[in-house]
């Protein structure tokens, strides 16, 4: 087994349930962890025989052009999409961590986070 991970993966979007979110939108960072059996692609130096992160990349980044509500939603859809792409895989698990940075808050926040695992 192994992992395969991809940090601090920042993008803009429009997520959010207030009307300003919408407009105004907000930068995320995400996270996310897949882990599966990688022995085939080391030994062999295959990229067919892994998940290959330049597309969870462009994965994450399309899904993040799509407006939510919520970032939980967003996490779910990008876990949907990673799980269908790479279904050949049996990936064991999938953790995907999605954070709004400076959070339309009346206090002092960095941001806000979702971790979703599957």
């Amino acid at each position: 087994m192994g992992k395969i991970i991809l940090e601090n993966i920042r993008l803009f979007g429009y997520h959010g349930c207030m009307q300003e979110e919408g407009r105004i939108g907000s930068h995320y960072t995400t996270n996310i962890e897949i882990e599966l059996n990688i022995n085939e692609a080391a030994i062999h130096d295959d990229l067919s025989k892994t998940v290959d992160y330049v597309h969870l990349y462009s994965l994450v980044e399309e899904e993040m052009k799509i407006n939510s509500k919520l970032i939980e939603h967003l996490a779910k859809r990008i876990i949907q999409r990673i799980r269908k792409r790479y279904k050949e895989f049996l990936i064991k698990h999938i953790k995907v961590k999605i954070c709004k940075e400076n959070p339309p808050l009346q206090g002092d926040v960095d941001r806000v986070c979702v971790i979703l695992d599957d």
